[in-house]
């Protein structure tokens, strides 16, 4: 069975998506530790991320970049931080997430509700940066 992410990349389910390419995606996750986190992924459907051949997961990692580059204009922040959990889906990917505090930083806590017109503000923002 395809990953969630599979099925984004595929379009067979909605998604916020922010940016992609031949190989990647980034799309706004719709469980956000704080308003502007992002998910990064392979388009290619790999469960750990260090199992990604190393052109791809290069691919991976300058595409990131860009995107939490693009995070700092848009949510000035003391860091973007990135976390490879890699436990909760079955498909590489990572979370870029620009904090003020090491706290923010905390995956079981309760996580930002945002409503469809806060993730529409969000992704028009950060889409407006590529």
């Amino acid at each position: 069975m395809s990953s969630i992410f599979t099925r984004i990349v595929q379009r067979e389910i909605p998604a916020y998506i922010i940016a992609e390419d031949a190989k990647n995606m980034a799309i706004l996750d719709i469980n956000p530790l704080v308003e502007g986190h992002v998910l990064v992924f392979p388009k290619m459907e790999v469960d750990w991320i260090f199992d990604l051949p190393d052109a791809d997961y290069k691919a991976l990692m300058e595409f990131s970049k860009d995107i939490a580059n693009a995070l700092s204009r848009v949510y000035p922040s003391k860091r973007v931080t990135m976390s490879v959990l890699g436990l909760e889906v079955p498909h590489a990917h990572i979370h870029l997430i620009p904090i003020n505090q090491v706290s923010e930083l905390n995956f079981s806590k309760v996580r930002v509700p945002l409503s469809s017109e806060d993730f529409q503000v969000c992704l028009d923002r950060l889409k407006s940066e590529f």
